[in-house]
C-alpha cells in the first residue's frame, strides 16, 4: 500500500508543470474571468499552501507560462528558419505558426493579449510585451532575408521593412483578438492562406 502511494506522488517539476497546465486550461474560460489561486488549488485538489510551496506568487506561475510560451515560439521559429531559405518563406512560417500555437492554445493566446495579466503584476505585461518584440524582430530578420535574395524585395527600403514587419505582427494581434473575443470560436488560422498571400505580396 505504502509503495502504491509513493508512485502515486508527483515526481519533482510533475507539480509544478501540472499547475501550470490547469492554470492554462482555466484561462481558456470563454468569459476571461479572473483565475483565482482558490479556484486553481480546488481544481487541482491541493490546498492553496501547496501551490506556494511550488510558486512564491500567483505572479511567479503567469511567469512559468510566459518562459513556457518563449521557449516553444522561439523553438519553432527557430526550426522555421533552418528549414526554409528563402526569407519570404521564413515570414510565411513564422505567421502561420503563431496563428496554428494560438488556435491550440486558446488560455495561452489570453496570456499573449495580456488579457489574462491585466489584473495582475505589471511586470507581467512588460515580460509578454518583450516576447512579442522579439517575435516582431524575428519577422523583421526574415524580410531583410528576403531583400538580398533578389526579385521584387530587392527595392525595398529597410524603412519600409520595419514598417511591414509591424503590419504583419498587428495582423497578428488581430487574429488573436478575434478568436479571444469570439470566445474561441473564429479561428486564427481561418482563410489565413490567402491573408498571407496578400501581406506578403510586393
Amino acid at each position: 500500500m505504502d509503495a502504491d502511494k509513493a508512485r502515486k506522488r508527483p515526481r519533482p517539476g510533475e507539480r509544478r508543470l501540472q499547475i501550470l497546465q490547469v492554470l492554462a486550461e482555466m484561462l481558456q474560460n470563454p468569459k476571461g474571468e479572473r483565475v483565482t489561486t482558490a479556484a486553481l488549488a480546488a481544481k487541482i485538489q491541493v490546498s492553496e499552501a501547496a501551490l506556494y510551496r511550488h510558486f512564491a506568487s500567483k505572479a511567479q506561475m503567469f511567469e512559468g507560462l510566459i518562459a513556457f510560451i518563449e521557449q516553444t515560439v522561439f523553438g519553432l521559429i527557430n526550426q522555421i528558419n533552418q528549414k526554409e531559405e528563402s526569407g519570404l518563406a521564413q515570414a510565411r512560417g513564422i505567421l502561420q505558426m503563431l496563428l496554428f500555437f494560438a488556435e491550440k492554445n486558446p488560455g495561452m493566446t489570453r496570456v499573449l493579449l495580456g488579457d489574462a495579466l491585466l489584473q495582475e503584476d505589471d511586470r507581467l505585461q512588460e515580460r509578454i510585451t518583450q516576447v512579442l518584440d522579439r517575435v516582431e524582430a524575428s519577422l523583421k530578420q526574415a524580410l531583410r532575408i528576403a531583400q538580398t535574395q533578389g526579385g521584387a524585395w530587392a527595392q525595398v527600403s529597410q524603412e519600409e521593412v520595419s514598417i511591414r514587419a509591424a503590419m504583419l505582427m498587428s495582423f497578428v494581434l488581430g487574429r488573436w483578438h478575434r478568436f479571444a473575443r469570439s470566445g474561441f470560436k473564429k479561428l486564427p488560422t481561418d482563410a489565413s492562406d490567402i491573408s498571407l498571400r496578400i501581406l506578403l505580396s510586393e
